[in-house]
């Protein structure tokens, strides 16, 4: 695609009311509404933006990212109001979820009203819809007065980005703009769930752990993607179903390292296992935890192991501060599979996938 001038512009959440924030919302709306690509945090990660109603404008999403057609987007709205735009119906059970988890990061699958492209479902019938919690986020699409569909503002397939420069460090010269908010509180995207008459279907692990939507929506089954032998889908039925995704350049080696019982010995051993000195290694480490004596590779101090929401904040992050030439594996505990564990080990698993 043809190389652009990406204009970066400071727009912090405390500083909304202040008259330069409003001249770069003013800016950064105009973008979306003439059909350009915005970056935008939100609470999750950052987003690349387009007019959902404005099919050209979607389709420089999947050029930016090089994401191909099958993998549908999630559009987000800024009020309520705006839902009326990019549905056609809301349930009763699902406004209940509304009013529990909006805004923030809870995608729901719903039937697409007809101005919605196609492009943006990957010709499904349903499309992916919420409002973030970032008042930046919700600024910007007030302000465009646009539904905005917004997938990670990465290259397909690679680690989201948790700040404005890992943006630019993927998507510099191939779109529009990037508002700069600072980094993005929760650091793992939204959940996405179908709601059925009869049980909730999760199809991302997310922010929002599965319990919680339990508790108010009733049983919740995980997805599971059929094997279709490595081919490419000709569509995705939901947003973040991918097989592999998340990931850097260097391997990711996930390690079961199970309950607080011997934890320590497989963790050890397992480094040692991964510290042969054929090629370098870094680890993504828990506060406190141990490593071999004259340990050779790169560390990123990851966070309290008891604090699933610090953990989250900081995975990618971590990831990517990880990722350079000099750094071919890297090592990383695997969270219990509950509450906001799922969601980091869906992650990692995902990252960990066969290039």
């Amino acid at each position: 695609m043809t190389e652009k001038t990406t204009v970066r512009l400071e727009l912090l959440a405390e500083s909304l009311t202040t008259e330069p924030a409003k001249r770069a919302l003013a800016q950064a709306a105009d973008v979306l509404r003439a059909g350009g690509t915005v970056a935008f945090p939100t609470e999750t990660v950052y987003g690349l933006g387009a007019n959902a109603l404005d099919s050209q404008a979607v389709a420089g999403i999947f050029a930016a990212k090089q994401r191909p057609a099958w993998d549908p987007l999630i559009v987000h709205i800024s009020s309520f109001a705006m839902l009326d735009r990019v549905t056609a119906s809301v349930s009763a059970r699902e406004r209940r979820l509304i009013a529990a988890f909006w805004p923030g990061p809870l995608t729901l699958l719903l039937p697409k009203a007809p101005a919605v492209p196609d492009t943006i479902t990957a010709g499904r019938a349903l499309v992916g819809v919420r409002v973030p919690a970032h008042p930046v986020a919700r600024a910007l699409i007030a302000a465009a007065d646009v539904p905005v569909a917004a997938p990670s503002a990465n290259r397909f397939g690679h680690t989201s980005p948790t700040t404005a420069q890992h943006v630019l460090d993927d998507l510099d010269g191939r779109i529009d703009l990037v508002v700069d908010g600072g980094p993005a509180w929760r650091g793992i995207e939204s959940t996405v769930i179908e709601v059925g008459p009869e049980r909730v279907l999760l199809y991302r692990h997310g922010a929002i752990p599965l319990e919680e939507i339990a508790a108010i929506a009733g049983p919740v089954v995980v997805y599971q993607r059929p094997g279709n032998g490595g081919a490419s889908p000709e569509s995705l039925p939901s947003p973040g179903v991918g097989i592999r995704h998340y990931a850097p350049r260097a391997t990711v080696v996930p390690v079961e390292v199970g309950m607080e019982l011997g934890r320590r010995e497989r963790w050890l051993s397992a480094l040692a296992r991964h510290s042969d000195g054929a090629s370098p290694i870094a680890v993504l480490l828990p506060t406190g935890w141990p490593l071999p004596e004259g340990f050779p590779g790169q560390v990123y101090e990851w966070g309290n192991w008891e604090n699933d929401r610090e953990l989250a904040q900081r995975l990618f992050s971590g990831l990517r501060a990880l990722d350079n030439p000099g750094v071919d594996r890297i090592v990383c505990p695997l969270p219990a599979g509950t509450g906001l564990g799922a969601a980091l080990r869906d992650r990692l698993l995902k990252a960990a996938r066969e290039k």
